[in-house]
């Protein structure tokens, strides 16, 4: 079973240095801070140089350990600052669904709930066929369109969607939209890929610790159902099969968890073990 990745609505700003230069990408004052914007303390740097400094950030993020919200978060203000848009959201693939887990502009209402099908709109057919798609002008016109009332970037004029790869296994699908007609280059298509690359592999790291965390909450939970039904067994005289159903039983008519169950027989029987202390003569 995946476990559901945590939804993300943080953009504050951070900042690193760069052969002596302060670069700050994020918000200020409620404004994202684009590329173009940037404020450096002396000196011109080259736009590659800034960008790969930029995915330097990134995989730091990733190589701390940062909660995978955080690193959802950089990614998509790092995206807003190298290739300057209206609009960038991260789907995560989760079972058979593409989530919403991250917006640059706030969606309160539609992040961690608007669900798309792999295969459904521009972005699923991305996520279907593992393929970055750019449309210049009138996207909502392309007939692989699909739209949300929720979403005032429907009526935006470019779009680019680009998958999120792990060892070309689909994780997820980064978006980015213009208002007007935008023409997208290979090195932006190419450069968000790049960061797709990152952020993919700590979606996928995050889900194989989410699996790990689950498989080891069940084998605790069939730890303690286990000793739960030798204790029925040895006190009520049961077989296996029948303290199996007296805890499923219990479980129905207290409307608790087979687990919580089990723990509360294996509580008792501790509690009827500990010594009593000797009434004072």
């Amino acid at each position: 079973m995946r476990r559901a990745v945590p939804a993300v609505r943080l953009h504050r700003a951070f900042s690193f240095r760069f052969n002596g230069c302060k670069i700050s990408i994020g918000r200020r004052d409620s404004a994202p801070v684009s590329l173009r914007a940037m404020n450096y303390d002396r000196g011109s740097l080259s736009v590659k140089n800034v960008e790969l400094d930029m995915l330097h950030e990134i995989g730091n993020r990733i190589a701390v350990a940062d909660p995978l919200p955080e690193v959802l978060g950089r990614a998509v203000e790092v995206i807003s600052a190298v290739v300057e848009c209206d609009s960038c959201f991260v789907y995560v693939l989760e079972v058979d669904e593409l989530v919403l887990r991250a917006s640059k502009n706030p969606h309160s209402e539609v992040v961690d709930r608007l669900k798309l099908r792999v295969g459904q709109g521009i972005t699923g057919w991305v996520a279907e066929h593992k393929t970055p798609v750019a449309v210049g002008r009138d996207a909502f016109q392309d007939p692989r369109f699909r739209s949300f009332n929720e979403l005032p970037e429907d009526l935006y004029q470019a779009f680019l969607s680009v998958p999120v790869l792990s060892r070309d296994k689909l994780v997820g699908v980064i978006n980015l939209q213009h208002r007007q007609p935008h023409d997208y280059s290979q090195r932006e298509i190419h450069l968000i890929s790049t960061i797709g690359f990152l952020v993919g592999a700590e979606i996928e790291m995050a889900r194989l610790e989410g699996e790990n965390s689950e498989l080891s909450e069940q084998l605790e939970a069939r730890k303690v159902l286990e000793r739960a039904k030798g204790i029925l067994q040895r006190d009520l005289q049961l077989s296996e099969e029948e303290a199996y159903v007296t805890l499923q039983r219990q479980s129905r008519q207290r409307r608790k968890s087979m687990k919580e169950i089990a723990e509360a027989i294996v509580l008792s029987d501790e509690v009827k073990r500990i010594p009593s202390k000797p009434k004072p003569s």
